[in-house]
């Protein structure tokens, strides 16, 4: 697995939220389900021409829900952007954190899925670091996403 680690200080993402049950995994199936939906209603689009930050590209933010009773996660399509928040979409500050930041080769959602299974079973385990427990980041470019060439990233914090 090919990764860097990489500094950052807090930055803004806007976009849409929504909320997935982690239970039997059904986030694996509704993640997918939404990325369709936004690719098709042309939030991506919109989230692309505003994209003004460092991360070029559309952003999936996976944060942890603070009510850990419901084993739900709240999972964002966004952007970095900075400035006014846009009518229609919400802002999020990502905090400063230091990041391992994965290379993901393929097509979408088998590829992100193989990588995040790959982090969290031989990465963490051996790495030496541990999850710092705030938002992580999957980024995607503007490519086709069914493409066998396509190129994103996950950025994981750590400490």
């Amino acid at each position: 697995m090919k990764y860097k680690i990489v500094e950052r200080d807090s930055f803004q993402v806007v976009g849409i939220k929504r909320e997935f049950s982690l239970i039997n995994e059904e986030n694996l199936v509704g993640i997918p389900k939404l990325w369709d939906e936004v690719n098709e209603d042309g939030t991506v689009d919109l989230l692309l021409k505003l994209n003004n930050g460092q991360i070029k590209g559309v952003l999936g933010v996976c944060a942890a829900n603070n009510d850990t009773q419901k084993q739900v996660m709240d999972y964002w399509v966004a952007t970095e952007y900075d400035g006014d928040t846009p009518d229609g979409l919400l802002k999020f500050e990502v905090p400063a954190s230091k990041w391992a930041v994965f290379e993901v080769h393929g097509p979408m959602p088998d590829a992100m899925q193989k990588v995040w299974k790959q982090i969290f079973s031989e990465w963490f385990p051996s790495s030496g670091y541990e999850h710092a427990g705030t938002p992580a980041l999957e980024v995607y470019t503007d490519e086709d996403p069914s493409s066998p060439d396509c190129y994103s990233e996950i950025w994981i914090p750590v400490k």
